[in-house]
C-alpha cells in the first residue's frame, strides 16, 4: 500500500505501532519524531536541557553526514547484517553488545533500550552504535510483542542516520506474526524491505531465529501470501582447492570408521556427558587423600567446613547489598554497569563461584587480574549454560546426536559420509539455530564483573586470628589482602591468603578436586565442527581457533570464510577429535605411588612443597653487616621463588592423575581445535597425549587392534626411538638391538620397581616403561600378530621444518640431510652440523687461533642442536649465542672467562655452515621475512591462507593499555592482540617465516589424518609426530609421504606472493611507496633447486 499523500516514506520507516497503518507524510514526520524522541527521554529520566543539547548535536552530526556525502566518491551501502566497527573503539562496541544481550537473557529489554538511550545521547558512545544493537533491541521487543517499542526502534534507528538490516525486518514481522498484524501493515513493510535491496527468501536464509520466531514470520507472511513455502536449503557449496581436488569426490569416498559401541551405548554416554555439563563443573576425588586422614587432617577438614559454612551466609548477604548498590548506579553507567551481570545466576551459584576461586589460590598468591578474570570468566561460561540450556538449542543438538550415532555405532549399517556432512544432513530439516554463534563477553566485562565479586570476597571474608593457636588473642581477621608488588618499574596487585587459611587448606588435604566441564575430557564423542562457531562440547561455549584475550581478527576472518572452504580444516578436527582413549592402569599405577612417595625430579614427578628448599639458620650475623643481610635476603627470595614453582608444578600433576585416576575405567575422548597457525590442540588442558612423558604413558588408545604380520616389529622399534639410544641406526639395527636388550625389557615390566631399573635411564622413562608391558604382554602369547594392542605408535618427522623449507626450495643437499632423500641409514642434520664446525675448528686451531684451541673435545652434537633446530624458527645470531654460551656453560672444564668469546666463535662457524647446507632455506627466510618486513611498515598485519584454505593473521600488535576502575585499585590490562592498534614491526617480520612453516607442518598433517581416515586408521598427532596403532604404521607411513609430495607439487610460494600482491598492493593500498617495494620483493620469488620430490615416497627416515 502507498504511503498516505503519495509521499515517500524515508528508509527504514516500518508501518508498525499505535495506528500506523503505513508510513507518514514528511509533513508530519517531524511531529511524530518528536513525540517519540519525548516519549523516549521521559523513559529514560532525561531533563529539557539534555533533550536540547541531544537535537542541537544530531543536527550537527546530520550536517557533517551531509557533507561527508557530498565529498565522498561513492556513497555508503547499507544493508548487510554486520556489525559496522570502528577500529579503534572495537572493544566498546563489544561491550555495549554483551550488555544488550545479557538485558534481554534477562527478558528486560526496558533496561536494554535505557542503555541504548543512554548511548544515542552520549558524545563518547553514539558514534558507536550500529545497526546490530538495534537489532538486538528488536529481537526482545519482537518475542513480546509490543509493536509500539518496535515502531520506536525503527525511529531511533533511521535518527542515528543507520539503515535497517534484513534481520531488523524480520524482527519487525515476527513481531507482527505475534499480534495479528493487518494485512497492509505487513504489506507496508515488505515494500520497504524490497526497496531496501532484500529479497523475501533474504528472511530465511540470512537470518537466526531464536525459539518459534521462524514460524511467527511465516506466519505474518502467510497473511497476505497464502501459498508462500519456505525456500529450499542453499545448495551445499563445493571444496575447490587442487590440493584436494578427488577427496571429497564420492567415487573415492571410503566408509567412515566405526566406535566399539552400540547406539544404545553411545546415546547412554551422551547423556552422562550432558548430565556433566549441565552443572558447568566436575568434582572428582584428590590423589592428596591416601588411605586413612592423619587427626591433624580431620581436625582440619572440620574447621574447613565450619568456615565455608560461615562464609556461604557471608557471601550471600555481601552480594545482595552489593547488588543494591549497583542497581543505584545502573543508569549513570550506560553498558558499565554491573547491574545486569550480577542478576544472571542464583545468589548461590556466584557464591559457589567465589569459594571454588578461594581454595585454590596458592599459598603465595596470585595477580589480582589474573583472579579476576577468572571469576568473570566463570560467571560467563555458567551463562552461556543457562543461555543454550532456556533457548530450543539444547532440543535440536539432542535430537540430531540421537541420530548421529548411527554414523559411529557398530551395529549399523557402514556409510561414507563424514562427521560434519551428516550431522549437516541431519540438520537440514531444521532451522539454522544451531550455527548462532554466541557472543563473547569482552576481556574488560570479565574483568569488571570478576573484580567486583572480588572486592567482595576482600572485604566479608574473615577468620579467627586463634584459629591454630588458642593462646592467641580472639579476633576476626580478613583472610584476603590486596598487597603490591613491584615487578621492574611496575607495581601489580596481589591477592594473597592470610597464612592461617593456607595452612588450614594444606592440613585439610582437599578431598575433592573441582573443575570445569571444559577441561574435563569427553565421556561420548565430541559435537562435530560444522562451522567456526559450533562444536565440540554440548553446553560448554569453544572457539575453533584459540586466541589471546582482545584478539578478535582470526574469527572475523573465519567468519568472513566461505564455508566449504574451512571443510578439510573441520573434518581434520573432527577426526582427532573422534579417536577414542582408555588409561593404562598399570602405568598409572605405578606413577600415583611414586607421586606420594615425596615424587622424583629426574622422572618428571614433581615432589610436594615439603621438600622445598628452606633458608639456611644464621646463628651468628653481625647486626651491621649489610652484605649479610643482602645474602639473606636473596637466599630467602630464591627459596620462595623455588617453592612457588614447585608448587605449581605439583599442582599440575595432582590435575592430571587426579583426573586420570577419575577416568581409570572409562573411555573418554579429547575434542580438538586449532590456533591461529592451523596447529591443532586438545582442548582439555590437563590430560592428553600433547603433555610430558608422563601423560603420554598413562594413555592408549581405547580400540584395540591385531599387531598383525609387522606390528610386534614395529612395537620394539618404537621402544628404541623412545629409549634415544640409536638415533643414527638403521630400522634394522633398532630391531637387533630390541632383540639384544629382551632381558632388560622383561625385567622393566615385570618389576618396574625393584628390578635392575633400565627403564629409569632412557630419555622417556614412562613412555618405555608402557611399551615395555606392552612388548611383554605380546611376546608371552602364542601368536604376537593375534595380540590385541591398544598401544599408539610414533612416527615422528626428522627436523621437520628444516624438511619444508628444503621442500619448497628444491634444494638437494639441504633435503638429503633431513631425510627427504632415500638413504640406508638416517641422516643426523645436528651430527653433521657438529662435524662440520669441528673440522673449521680444527683448521683454525693449527693456524693458532686462540679460542679454537680452547674448544678442542667440547664441539659435540648437543652443543648445536638447538641452534640447527630453532634456525628453521628465525633465531638471530644473538639468540643462537646465548644457547651456545648455556651449553657451554654446562660443561665443568671449560673456563667461564671464555664462554663470550667460544660461543661466539661457534655462532659464526654454525651459521656459515648452515647458510652452505641450507642456501636456499636462507633465502626463502630472507624473503618471507623482508616481505613482512615492508606490510608491517605500512600499518598492516601479515595474513596468508595455506593450502587448505584456512585464512591467518598474526596477531602482533603494539602495546594498548586498557583499564578498569575498581575501588581497590585501577586494574590496568595489557592489549597487545587488538587490530585496531599498530602492528608490532619487529614481531610480524620475525614471525612470519617460522608462522608460515608451521602453517605447512600444520597442513600436511591435517592432509595425512583425512586419508588415514579415508583407509580407516586410527590416527592423532603431536604437530610432526603422527601416532597409530602397530598393525597400521606402514599405510600411516605411505600416506605420510603421499600427502607431502602432493602438497609440495602445489605453488605455495607462487601462490603466496599472488595473495600478497592482490591484498596490499592494489592502487588504493596506504603507503604507496612500500606498496611498491613490496611488489618489488614479491616479484622475485627465490629460485629453486632439482629435488626430485617423488623421491620423498621412498625414504625410509622422512617420518621414522
Amino acid at each position: 500500500m502507498a504511503p498516505r499523500g503519495g509521499t515517500q516514506a524515508p528508509a527504514g520507516q516500518v508501518g508498525v505501532g499505535a495506528r500506523a497503518a503505513s508510513f507518514p507524510e514528511k509533513s508530519v514526520l517531524s511531529q511524530l519524531q518528536l513525540k517519540l524522541e519525548k516519549r523516549l527521554l521521559a523513559a529514560s529520566a532525561c531533563t529539557k536541557s539534555v533533550e536540547q543539547g541531544a537535537k542541537k548535536q544530531r543536527k550537527a552530526e546530520a550536517g557533517a553526514r551531509k557533507a561527508a556525502k557530498q565529498s565522498s566518491p561513492a556513497p555508503r551501502v547499507a544493508g548487510a547484517d554486520k556489525l559496522e566497527y570502528k577500529d579503534k573503539h572495537r572493544g566498546t562496541q563489544q561491550t555495549i553488545m554483551a550488555y544488550l544481550e545479557t538485558c534481554l537473557f534477562l527478558d528486560k529489554p526496558d533496561w536494554a533500550q535505557q542503555c541504548l538511550i543512554f548511548c544515542y545521547h552520549s558524545r563518547k558512545y553514539r558514534k558507536l552504535l550500529c545497526s546490530k544493537m538495534y537489532n538486538i533491541l528488536l529481537r526482545g521487543w519482537a518475542k513480546k510483542g509490543s509493536l509500539k517499542q518496535v515502531s520506536g526502534i525503527f525511529f531511533m534507528l533511521h535518527n542515528a542516520g543507520l539503515k535497517p538490516t534484513v534481520e531488523s525486518y524480520a524482527m519487525a514481522l515476527e513481531c507482527m506474526g505475534r499480534v495479528s498484524c493487518a494485512p497492509k501493515k505487513i504489506r507496508q513493510c515488505m515494500k520497504q524491505l524490497e526497496k531496501d535491496g532484500f529479497h523475501l527468501n533474504d528472511l530465511f536464509q540470512h537470518v537466526t531465529y531464536e525459539d518459534d520466531g521462524q514460524d511467527m514470520v511465516l506466519a505474518a507472511l502467510r497473511v497476505i501470501q497464502p501459498k508462500y513455502q519456505l525456500p529450499p536449503p542453499p545448495q551445499a557449496e563445493a571444496y575447490t582447492k587442487p590440493v584436494l581436488r578427488d577427496f571429497y569426490s564420492k567415487k573415492l569416498a571410503g566408509l567412515y570408521p566405526k566406535l566399539d559401541f552400540s547406539v544404545e551405548e553411545l546415546q547412554e554416554l551422551f547423556q552422562k556427558q550432558l548430565d556433566m555439563e549441565m552443572t558447568s563443573t566436575v568434582t572428582i576425588p584428590s590423589l592428596n587423600i591416601i588411605g586413612s586422614l592423619s587427626q591433624r587432617s580431620v581436625k582440619a577438614q572440620k574447621h574447613l567446613a565450619s568456615l565455608c559454612s560461615q562464609w556461604q551466609q557471608s557471601l550471600l548477604q555481601g552480594l545482595q547489598e552489593s547488588r543494591q548498590h549497583q542497581a543505584k548506579n545502573m543508569k549513570k553507567a550506560g553498558p558499565k554497569a554491573l547491574y545486569p551481570y550480577l542478576c544472571l545466576l542464583k545468589d548461590k551459584e556466584y557464591v559457589e563461584i567465589m569459594l571454588q576461586t578461594l581454595m585454590n589460590l596458592p599459598p603465595q598468591g596470585e595477580m589480582l587480574s589474573i583472579v579476576a578474570k577468572e571469576l568473570g570468566s566463570k560467571v560467563y561460561i555458567k551463562y552461556m549454560l543457562q543461555k543454550k540450556v532456556c533457548s530450543q538449542v539444547l532440543d535440536k543438538v539432542q535430537r540430531v546426536y540421537k541420530d548421529y550415532v548411527h554414523l559411529l555405532a557398530r551395529d549399523t549399517q557402514p556409510d561414507s559420509y563424514l562427521p560434519r556432512e551428516y550431522w549437516e544432513k541431519l540438520e537440514a530439516s531444521t532451522s539454522p539455530l544451531l550455527m548462532k554463534r554466541d557472543s563473547d563477553w569482552p576481556e574488560a566485562v570479565r574483568l569488571a564483573v570478576g573484580i567486583c565479586l572480588l572486592e567482595l570476597m576482600v572485604q566479608v571474608l574473615k577468620v579467627q586470628s586463634n584459629l591454630l593457636n588458642c593462646n592467641r588473642e580472639w579476633k576476626l581477621i580478613p583472610v584476603l589482602y590486596h598487597v603490591y608488588s613491584f615487578s621492574t618499574n611496575h607495581r601489580i596487585g596481589l591477592i594473597k591468603p592470610h597464612p592461617i587459611f593456607s595452612h588450614v587448606v594444606v592440613d585439610a588435604a582437599k578431598p575433592v578436586l573441582t573443575f570445569s566441564t571444559s577441561q574435563m575430557p569427553m565421556l561420548c564423542p565430541p559435537i562435530p565442527w560444522i562451522s567456526p562457531s559450533f562444536g565440540t562440547y554440548i553446553l560448554s561455549p569453544t572457539k575453533l581457533m584459540r586466541s589471546t584475550d582482545g584478539a578478535i581478527q582470526h574469527q572475523i576472518l573465519l567468519d568472513e570464510c566461505p564455508s566449504a572452504t574451512l571443510h578439510p580444516v573441520l573434518d581434520a578436527l573432527n577426526y582427532l577429535g573422534n579417536c577414542p582413549w582408555k588409561i593404562n592402569q598399570p602405568v598409572l599405577d605405578i606413577v600415583i605411588s611414586i607421586f606420594n612417595d615425596k615424587g622424583s625430579e629426574k622422572l618428571d614427578i614433581p615432589p610436594p612443597l615439603s621438600e622445598a628448599p628452606k633458608p639456611s639458620k644464621q646463628t651468628s650475623v653481625k647486626m651491621g653487616s649489610l652484605e649479610s643481610k643482602a645474602a639473606m635476603r636473596q637466599e630467602l627470595a630464591q627459596c620462595r621463588k623455588k617453592a612457588a614453582e614447585m608448587y605449581s608444578l605439583r599442582m599440575d600433576a595432582l590435575y592430571m592423575l587426579s583426573i586420570a585416576n577419575y577416568l581409570r575405567d572409562q573411555v573418554f575422548w579429547l575434542p580438538h581445535n586449532m590456533d591461529f597457525r592451523g596447529r591443532t590442540y586438545p582442548c582439555p588442558p590437563y590430560l592428553n597425549h600433547l603433555r610430558n612423558d608422563v601423560a603420554r604413558g598413562i594413555l592408549l588408545f581405547a580400540k584395540g587392534k591385531p599387531l598383525g604380520p609387522h606390528g610386534f616389529d614395529w612395537l620394539r622399534i618404537h621402544l628404541v626411538n623412545l629409549t634415544g639410544l640409536k638415533k643414527n641406526k638403521s630400522l634394522q639395527d633398532r630391531l637387533a638391538y630390541a632383540k639384544e636388550i629382551m632381558e632388560d625389557i622383561l625385567d622393566s615390566a615385570d618389576h618396574p620397581l625393584t628390578g635392575r631399573k633400565w627403564w629409569m635411564g632412557t630419555d622417556e622413562p614412562w613412555q618405555v616403561l608402557a611399551c615395555c608391558m606392552e612388548i611383554a604382554r605380546a611376546s608371552r602369547v602364542p601368536d604376537p600378530a593375534a595380540y590385541i594392542s591398544h598401544f599408539p605408535i610414533h612416527q615422528d618427522g626428522s627436523c621437520n621444518g628444516l624438511q619444508h623449507y628444503a621442500a619448497l626450495g628444491r634444494d638437494l643437499i639441504g633435503a638429503t640431510s633431513v631425510n627427504l632423500m632415500p638413504c640406508d641409514e638416517p641422516q643426523d642434520v645436528y651430527t653433521t652440523v657438529a662435524k662440520q664446525v669441528e673440522e673449521l675448528r680444527r683448521q683454525d686451531a693449527e693456524e693458532g687461533v686462540h679460542v679454537a684451541q680452547l674448544l678442542e673435545g667440547f664441539i659435540k652434537r648437543k652443543l648445536v642442536k638447538q641452534t640447527v633446530m630453532t634456525v628453521v624458527y628465525g633465531v638471530t645470531r644473538y639468540g643462537s649465542r646465548l644457547q651456545m654460551e648455556k651449553q657451554l656453560k654446562d660443561n665443568d672444564g671449560f673456563p667461564e672467562e671464555f664462554l663470550w668469546a667460544a660461543s661466539h666463535y661457534l655462532v659464526q662457524k654454525a651459521f656459515f655452515i648452515l647458510q652452505q647446507m641450507f642456501s636456499r632455506t636462507r633465502e626463502i627466510q630472507a624473503w618471507l621475512t623482508d616481505s613482512a618486513r615492508l606490510i608491517s611498515q605500512s600499518g598492516r598485519t601479515v595474513e596468508w591462507v595455506t593450502p587448505l584454505g584456512l585464512p591467518i593473521v598474526q596477531p602482533y600488535h603494539q602495546t594498548r593499555r586498557a583499564s578498569v576502575q575498581s575501588a581497590m585499585q585501577v586494574v590496568t590490562v595489557k592489549m597487545q592482540f587488538d587490530n585496531s592498534q599498530k602492528p608490532n614491526t619487529m614481531k610480524q617480520k620475525n614471525a612470519f617465516p617460522p608462522n608460515f612453516i608451521h602453517s605447512l607442518d600444520s597442513t600436511h598433517m591435517m592432509l595425512t589424518a583425512l586419508h588415514c581416515c579415508r583407509q580407516g586408521l586410527t590416527f592423532v598427532s603431536v604437530h610432526d609426530c603422527y601416532w597409530t596403532h602397530a598393525c597400521s604404521v606402514d599405510i600411516m607411513n605411505q600416506m605420510c609421504r603421499e600427502q607431502f609430495v602432493e602438497l609440495h607439487s602445489q605453488p605455495i610460494l607462487q601462490d603466496l606472493a599472488q595473495f600478497m600482491l592482490q591484498k596490499y598492493c592494489t592502487v588504493n593500498s596506504p603507503m604507496c611507496k612500500k606498496s611498491m617495494m613490496l611488489e618489488e620483493i614479491l616479484s622475485k620469488i627465490p629460485e629453486t633447486g632439482d629435488l626430485d620430490l617423488e623421491k620423498v615416497k621412498e625414504s625410509t627416515y622422512f617420518f621414522s
